[in-house]
C-alpha cells in the first residue's frame, strides 16, 4: 500500500487546507476553480481552457472508471492541479487502461484529496475565484500564502498564445459512430453531402471539436492563433472557425485584429473564447464573472426557439449582451443559471457564436447540432435570428 503524502492547498486569502497528494510530487500555482461534472475529469484535465489553473471537482468521488488515450483532449493535461474529495482506489471500464494516480504521477500532475471540497466551493461561489498554491513538498502555511499572494491576476493575461500549435496541420479525424448521436445523412436538400474546407483559428482547441467539424464534413486546417487574415484568406477556406482556449479575450488583441479583417468574408462559426473574440471583433464587450460557469449541466435558451439545451461550460469571462447593440450582432442565447449571455449571431456578417461546449465530451450531447448549423450556413441556409 503507498505511504499516504500530505499536501496543502493555501489561497490567497489565507484559507488553508489540508489533504492526502496524489499523481505527482511538486508544488503547482494557479486560479482555483471549480467544476460540476460528476464525469470527464481527464477531459477538464487535457483541456486547454483550463491553463493556469487548478480545478476543484464538486462531486466526491473521482477516477473510478480510470483513463484512457482517446478521452485526452489534448497531447498533455494543462490544468496546474486537482483538488478532489475522494480518489477512487480503484478503476473499473472496459476502456480504462490506466488508473487516474498513474497517470498523474506520468504525466506531470499534481492532485489532492481528502479535503472538504464542500467547504472550498462555497468559499469560491460566495467570494469568487481566486488565487492559490497547492503543494506535497512545501507544508509551511505561512511561505504557501506569501506565493499565494504574490501571484499575478489572469485578468488581462493573453493565454491562448501559450497553448496555440506551433504551425498549421490538417484534420480529418472523424468521431466514432458508437460516441455521438448524430444524423445519418447530412445530405439535406441542396447539401450534396461534399467536405467542406474550414480554418480553424487554435486559441487552444479541443481534439473532440476538431472530430465534431470533420464528422459534420467541415474539414479543417488548424493555424496559430497569430495566423493573420491575409493568411488565412490565402486558404481559401469555405468557412471559419474560432477555437476555445483559456484567459482573457480581451487581451487575445491580435486575434481580434484578424477576426474584424474576417468578419463578413466567410461564414463564422466560435465557441467560447472564440466567442467572446468574435463579440469583440464586432465592437462588443466582455467582463469576468464571479467564479464562473464550468460543468455539464448549465441550462441554455434559444431565443428564436425557445429551445432548452443542457449544455457543457468552461469560461471565466462572458460578453456583455448590452454592448452588442449597434455592432450588427444580437443576443441568441441565454445560460438560465444566472441569465448571461451565451450566444450571438449576425445574419449580415454570417456569422455565430455560442458560450458554451457543442463537441460533448465531456457532457451532454444537445448542442451538437450547431456543428451542422455551421455547415448550412455555409451553404447559405439563414441563422434563427
Amino acid at each position: 500500500m503507498t505511504t499516504p503524502r500530505p499536501a496543502l492547498l493555501v489561497l490567497a486569502d489565507g484559507s488553508v487546507f489540508r489533504g492526502r497528494a496524489f499523481g505527482a510530487h511538486g508544488e503547482r500555482a494557479g486560479e482555483v476553480v471549480f467544476n460540476t461534472a460528476m464525469t470527464g475529469y481527464q477531459e477538464i484535465a487535457t483541456d486547454p481552457s483550463y491553463a493556469g489553473q487548478i480545478v476543484c471537482m464538486t462531486y466526491p468521488h473521482i477516477g473510478n472508471y480510470g483513463t484512457n488515450e482517446d478521452d485526452s483532449e489534448s497531447a498533455k493535461p494543462w490544468i496546474e492541479g486537482m483538488i478532489v474529495r475522494e480518489l477512487s482506489p480503484v478503476a473499473s471500464n472496459f476502456r480504462s487502461t490506466e488508473d487516474l494516480e498513474s497517470w498523474y504521477a506520468r504525466t506531470g500532475v499534481l492532485g489532492i484529496e481528502g479535503l472538504d471540497t464542500r467547504r472550498l466551493t462555497r468559499r469560491l461561489r460566495v467570494d469568487g475565484a481566486i488565487n492559490g498554491v497547492l503543494s506535497s513538498v512545501d507544508l509551511d502555511e505561512a511561505s504557501l500564502l506569501a506565493k499565494a499572494k504574490a501571484l499575478p491576476s489572469m485578468d488581462g493575461m493573453d493565454l491562448a498564445s501559450t497553448v496555440t500549435c506551433d504551425a498549421s496541420y490538417t484534420w480529418d479525424e472523424l468521431w466514432p459512430a458508437e460516441w455521438s448521436q448524430l444524423p445519418d445523412d447530412l445530405r439535406a436538400e441542396g447539401d450534396d453531402g461534399r467536405p467542406l474546407k474550414i480554418v480553424a483559428m487554435d486559441f487552444g482547441a479541443k481534439r473532440n471539436i476538431l472530430r465534431s467539424l470533420a464528422t459534420f464534413g467541415l474539414m479543417p486546417t488548424v493555424v496559430p492563433a497569430s495566423t493573420s487574415a491575409e493568411e488565412i484568406l490565402a486558404l481559401e477556406p469555405d468557412g471559419i472557425f474560432l477555437s476555445n482556449g483559456p484567459g482573457d479575450p480581451a487581451a487575445v488583441t491580435y486575434a481580434v485584429e484578424t477576426i474584424r479583417g474576417l468578419l463578413g468574408k466567410r461564414p463564422m462559426f466560435g465557441i467560447c473564447l472564440g466567442h467572446q473574440l468574435m463579440a469583440l471583433a464586432a465592437g462588443a464587450k466582455t467582463y469576468k464573472l464571479k467564479f464562473g460557469h464550468r460543468g455539464a449541466n448549465h441550462p441554455v435558451r434559444e431565443h428564436a426557439t425557445g429551445r432548452i439545451e443542457i449544455t457543457s461550460q468552461n469560461h471565466g469571462f462572458v460578453v456583455d449582451a448590452e454592448s452588442l447593440e449597434g455592432t450588427g450582432f444580437q443576443p441568441t442565447h441565454t445560460n438560465l443559471n444566472d441569465m448571461t449571455n451565451a450566444g450571438i449571431a449576425s445574419q449580415a456578417q454570417q456569422a455565430f457564436g455560442v458560450q458554451y461546449h457543442p463537441e460533448a465530451a465531456p457532457g451532454p450531447h444537445d448542442a451538437q447540432h450547431l456543428f451542422l448549423r455551421f455547415r448550412r450556413l455555409i451553404q447559405g441556409a439563414a441563422l434563427p435570428v
